[in-house]
């Protein structure tokens, strides 16, 4: 596997990648008791499974964010197998106006991080997340944040097995789906 930065104007070439996942099963967050920093997490089988496929939503994907944020300082990140891509990563950084990176300059968010179907449990979501922390690192940050919901247990469990922490969730984040709830993790980065 070859892990490599693309210039940023290849974001298109992300959305190539399908983000959809199954959604079977649920997280129910609840904060410990005595410590709202630190979160229960509860695995519950939902009754109808569906299809998530957050680049399906008008206006969104990674062909849409250069008109959308300034991305001259973001990262694009590939995996290729045999000159196909099969994965990718981007990263904001130093991006103004976007909430998320809460006004740090010592901040990356871990924007997009994606694995074609075929290749998913391969270790390529880790190659691309571990490439992601030393290209947030060089640049001076001291963490690398990343965004997901409580819907997407996979990705969930994929964090906490990267070293990230749950420091943050927001049950109104998404108004317009009521029913999922924003994950913040973060990792601290050794630089």
């Amino acid at each position: 596997m070859d892990i490599i930065e693309e210039p940023i104007v290849a974001l298109p070439a992300q959305g190539l990648i399908s983000i959809g996942f199954n959604v079977d099963r649920i997280l129910d967050i609840q904060p410990m008791a005595g410590d709202l920093n630190s979160f229960l997490l509860s695995e519950r089988a939902i009754d109808v499974p569906y299809i998530k496929d957050y680049d399906a939503i008008a206006g969104q994907g990674p062909a849409h964010w250069a008109s959308q944020f300034d991305v001259s300082n973001w990262g694009l990140i590939a995996a290729r197998i045999e000159g196909r891509r099969v994965g990718g990563a981007v990263i904001a950084l130093r991006t103004p106006g976007l909430n998320m990176l809460e006004g740090r300059d010592d901040l990356a968010v871990l924007w997009d991080i994606r694995v074609a179907p075929e290749f998913r449990g391969r270790g390529v979501g880790s190659a691309l997340f571990g490439a992601a922390e030393k290209w947030a690192a060089a640049r001076g940050c001291r963490q690398l944040m990343v965004e997901t919901q409580n819907i997407n247990v996979p990705a969930c469990r994929f964090y906490a097995k990267q070293g990230c922490v749950l420091k943050r969730i927001n049950r109104l984040a998404y108004r317009e789906i009521p029913d999922e709830v924003q994950m913040l993790w973060y990792k601290d980065l050794t630089g």
